[in-house]
Order: C-alpha cells, then sequence, then structure tokens
C-alpha cells in the first residue's frame, strides 16, 4: 500500500463525532465519541485522529462494536445499520471544532 493511500484513508476512518448527552460530559475529560469504519483499527483511529487534529496526542482509544437491532413500524420489520464507534482520550487542548465553545 503506498503512502497516499494510507494518508486518503485515515481521512475516511473517523465519520463523525457523536453528540449525546453521555458525550458532551466526558469532553470536559478529554475524552471524544467518533462514528468509525467498521474495520478501523485503534492504531489507525489514533492516526486519524492526531492527522485530523494537529496538536493534541492521543492518550487511549476504546472502541465498541455497535449491533443492528430490529426495528418495527407496523407491520414492516427491518433492522438498523450496526457499526463501530471510538471514545478517545486526547492530552492537550480540547477541540473547539467539537465543543462549539
Amino acid at each position: 500500500m503506498s503512502r497516499l493511500n494510507e494518508t486518503e484513508r485515515l481521512y475516511e476512518v473517523l465519520k463523525r463525532p457523536l453528540i449525546t448527552e453521555k458525550s458532551t460530559s466526558a469532553m470536559a475529560r478529554g475524552q471524544y465519541t467518533f462514528e468509525v469504519l467498521k474495520d478501523a483499527t485503534k492504531i489507525e483511529i489514533k492516526k486519524a485522529m492526531e492527522l485530523l487534529f494537529p496538536g493534541r496526542k492521543v492518550k487511549e482509544v476504546k472502541t465498541i462494536y455497535m449491533p443492528s437491532h430490529e426495528k418495527r413500524r407496523g407491520t414492516k420489520h427491518g433492522r438498523t445499520q450496526s457499526g463501530k464507534k471510538a471514545i478517545i482520550t486526547i492530552i492537550g487542548e480540547p477541540i473547539e471544532e467539537i465543543v462549539g465553545a
């Protein structure tokens, strides 16, 4: 795999931040929650975070698999999409782009 392809993949590893009441309170402790690619590793998530937000050092990465759930509306049955999320603890200044301060 060439260096350019690896960098392009790192830009796609972090899909979007997950903003919930629980994740917002964790931001005070320097923990940020992101939806990530299903096949992303902890090392890739760390590299992507440090690439997208320079000046921050990643201390710890925790990953959680989110299985799909069965949903029903009336007589229609279906499933939600499964996914993966990461709780990333950083050292350094808070990420103002996510906090919205």
